[in-house]
């Protein structure tokens, strides 16, 4: 590992490019799993084997670790380094002796080469290979793509030779899925060019990240509950308004080919040689934004503590995992819940200008505190017991963090400040202390909602509880889509919430902690194999697009194959 004194004057590549890393048969031993049990992709990088996941899941003697989810306050463009603080602490708590693995989701190249740039942390709390995990990786993205379009290729395909299922050309709610931001491809008309080019009709792309197959691979607990789940998937109403599957065309065991790599879980590891899990990445503003079932659970069988982290703030990551992953999956409830924030997005939240941010302004932190302070009050709402981490930024003043400190203090709330990119695990040392501390407290987990609960009281839950609105208000179009799942028997699924992330409320630029305003559900769409209903509201797209300078613009690859920028 390069030496820390120069964190400075380092990119996060150039760190990680000087790093001397393990060889993937000497980090899987640490997780019980020996050359046997692992299928090397390269000296770094590796897919757990399905006779090694079988043996691990099945093993009942198995002592479970405690699993830490990091979460953090809502994002702002300041940043809060919610992965870079999960990876510090996983690396602070195996520097401490702990048997530690993080467990988290792979990167989608959507944003590498858009605004946000890699998911692999940064400085010296970095998952590595770095670039190769926020490229092509061991090609997981590029299969569920494949396995999407494939599926999306097999509706036109059946309509045009003759539509035995009577497929509604105009009610195909499937799209295709792509790994880059393209706005262009949001809204399209297909079968363009005569009968022989397929029939002439209105669709579009997601992104693969934000895709049902992506989701469904990701809380699937096995590849034969995979192949249930793909058979589930609804791609179109019949002209007679019934649900049209995936089984019925016949798709499942082809897509299940595709995938049949991309359900093992990656093992690779921190710049410390820290073990992790790299699998699945379904963002958290449209889908439920957290790593496989499967790793996780591999990981509680493998490790004292598990890292893991929900994506986006607490609002969208946090809430959905625990009403959506842990109502299904118990073992997974967190011991102990991690809140990320940062000195520059308080003040964002505290009416601060973009520009200003520099300035110490302890009255905007004040106000800004409101945002905190509404996230943990939620995770209190769930019965589960949070760390705040003050992630030190290059700038923030001691006057400024001490501040902080001191308003965590006068509510109570167990704090500490984390550096984790220049220094690692051991800019996170305090941070590991309190998480062990609360992770030995018992905690009184309750989903925010009864899976029992109406579609209707279910996002109303959701609304009023963590988000903060008096009402929820529904147009035309998702009533009556309300209406034909309920007919069609879906009503007791869960509800994934599709917004911004930069607010508590469905409006991009309502920052802090605002409340009673009316949350507008525009449109619900059925993902029946991830089992649950996306409620689409506000203007959240489910395709991307670039920013006026994209990260693409700024990257560089030298004549003798070295990236020097990502």
């Amino acid at each position: 590992m390069p030496e820390q004194s120069q964190a400075i004057a380092l990119s996060d590549i150039q760190i990680a490019s000087r790093a001397k890393l393990r060889p993937i048969t000497e980090v899987a031993p640490e997780l019980g799993f020996d050359d046997e049990d692992i299928e090397q992709y390269g000296k770094y990088k590796a897919k757990i084997a399905y006779s090694a996941i079988d043996r691990v899941l099945s093993d009942q003697s198995r002592k479970h670790g405690k699993l830490v989810l990091v979460t953090a306050l809502t994002p702002t463009i300041a940043g809060e380094g919610k992965t870079t603080t999960s990876i510090g602490l996983g690396q602070a708590l195996r520097q401490k002796g702990c048997k530690t693995v993080v467990a988290l989701r792979e990167p989608s190249m959507g944003p590498v080469f858009g605004q946000k740039g890699g998911g692999t942390g940064g400085g010296y709390s970095q998952l590595v290979p770095m670039d190769e995990i926020n490229l092509h990786f061991t090609g997981d993205l590029h299969a569920i793509s494949a396995a999407n379009n494939l599926l999306a290729a097999l509706v036109d395909n059946h309509i045009y030779f003759g539509n035995a299922l009577q497929i509604d050309p105009s009610a195909i709610s499937f799209k295709r899925a792509l790994d880059i931001n393209d706005r262009s491809l949001r809204n399209l008309i297909s079968g363009v060019g005569g009968k022989a080019s397929g029939v002439l009709r209105e669709t579009g792309f997601d992104i693969t990240a934000a895709s049902e197959v992506m989701a469904t691979l990701c809380l699937a607990q096995s590849m034969a509950d995979l192949k249930i789940r793909l058979g589930n998937i609804v791609v179109a109403k019949s002209t007679g308004l019934l649900p049209v599957t995936a089984r019925q065309l016949g798709a499942v065991e082809a897509m299940s080919v595709i995938l049949k790599d991309a359900i093992k879980p990656n093992i690779v590891q921190t710049l410390d040689g820290t073990p992790a899990l790299v699998h699945g990445g379904p963002f958290a503003n449209i889908a439920h934004g957290t790593s496989s079932v499967i790793s996780a659970k591999l990981a509680l069988r493998c490790a004292d503590y598990i890292i893991t982290e929900g994506g986006f703030g607490a609002d969208l990551g946090f809430e959905k995992y625990c009403d959506i992953v842990c109502q299904f999956n118990p073992e997974l409830i967190p011991a102990a819940v991690v809140m990320v924030a940062t000195v520059k997005a308080l003040k964002l939240h505290g009416g601060k200008n973009k520009a200003d941010l520099d300035d110490v302004d302890l009255k905007a932190i004040e106000a800004g505190f409101a945002n905190l302070d509404r996230h943990m009050q939620n995770i209190k709402k769930f019965g589960l017991n949070a760390v705040v981490c003050l992630n030190k930024y290059k700038g923030d003043t001691e006057e400024e963090i001490a501040h902080v400190l001191a308003l965590c203090q006068s509510r109570r709330y167990l704090a500490c400040v984390a550096d984790v990119w220049s220094h690692g695990g051991s800019g996170a040392g305090e941070l590991a202390d309190l998480v062990v501390q609360v992770a030995e407290q018992p905690n009184q987990f309750k989903p925010i909602y009864e899976l029992s609960q109406s579609i209707e009281e279910k996002i109303s839950a959701v609304a009023t509880k963590i988000y903060g609105a008096d009402r929820v208000s529904f147009s035309a179009q998702a009533k009556k889509e309300l209406r034909w799942l309920e007919r069609n028997g879906f009503a007791s699924s869960p509800v994934c919430i599709a917004k911004t992330q930069y607010s508590f409320s469905d409006d991009a630029s309502l920052v802090g902690a605002p409340s009673g305003f009316e949350f507008k559900i525009r449109q619900l769409k059925l993902s029946a194999g991830a089992d649950f209903i996306v409620a689409i509201s506000g203007d959240i797209l489910t395709m991307p697009g670039l920013s006026k300078v994209p990260a693409a613009q700024r990257m560089r690859l030298s004549d003798t194959g070295q990236i020097e920028s990502l």
